[in-house]
């Protein structure tokens, strides 16, 4: 016979939305305080888009740690909240926040978690990530073998032929990271993004620009329209540029 389901909340006084590194350490600031909190969060993994993104590039603007990569930051602050017996809800997102007469919150995600919480904290970056897909009919078959939104291992990149999509932080990180020298460089490594402005900080873009300059890279403004296999392999992808011409890479 099966258990029945609780049907009611977990009572906290805390419920911290977004397990990455702000939402992980604002469990720690509550646990030195002696403040119960449990978080929620849509991935399936904490640490947000740090661990996400980019687990095993190198990071350079967390305060007091001159160099880390994603996945040792978050399992840093992890280890740092241990002691305080955080309990993290993973691949579930609020889908319900209602404020009761007492000045107390009833939360519930989208797996039917229940809590009641005196308190509720939005840590939540960006959003909700979730990658932003190519809508090419077809592409989808590729995912996870030669179609990644985003880089669990970098060395697994290494020496081939790359095509990075996009424009933001993201994006013009990596690009650098495959195309300048180094154990993980790529043969060639091509950035294309709608247009020629991006979303990412100065001195990311002025890198690229160089790159590009020297031949390192090399960048295309448009969007990917289509694609080509030989093989049973994508071989390449056309980009619809600006101007209504189509540029094969």
């Amino acid at each position: 016979m099966s258990a029945k389901l609780n049907p009611d909340p977990i009572e906290t006084d805390a419920v911290i939305v977004g397990a990455g590194p702000v939402g992980l350490f604002q469990a720690f600031e509550l646990g030195l305080l002696e403040i119960g909190a449990h978080i929620v969060d849509s991935l399936a993994t904490a640490g947000g888009q740090c661990a996400e993104l980019y687990p095993d590039k190198p990071i350079y603007d967390i305060p007091g740690v001159p160099v880390c990569t994603g996945r040792a930051l978050t399992d840093n602050l992890l280890k740092q909240i241990e002691p305080f017996g955080v309990s993290i809800h993973l691949s579930q997102e609020v889908t319900l926040v209602a404020k009761r007469v007492d000045g107390r919150f009833d939360v519930e995600t989208s797996r039917g978690t229940r809590f009641l919480a005196k308190t509720i904290f939005v840590a939540g970056g960006v959003g909700s990530f979730q990658p932003r897909l190519l809508k090419v009919d077809g592409l989808e078959r590729y995912r996870e073998t030669q179609l990644f939104y985003a880089v669990p291992d970098a060395t697994a990149f290494a020496g081939k032929k790359l095509v990075i999509v996009g424009g933001g932080d993201s994006a013009l990180d990596w690009a650098i990271h495959f195309a300048q020298e180094g154990p993980n460089r790529c043969e060639s490594v091509a950035l294309i993004h709608r247009r020629d402005v991006f979303k990412a900080a100065p001195a990311s873009v002025a890198r690229v620009k160089a790159l590009c300059a020297r031949g390192d890279m090399r960048f295309v403004a448009g969007q990917v329209e289509a694609f080509e296999e030989t093989a049973g392999r994508l071989s390449g992808v056309t980009v619809a540029r600006a101007d209504g011409t189509a540029q094969h890479v």
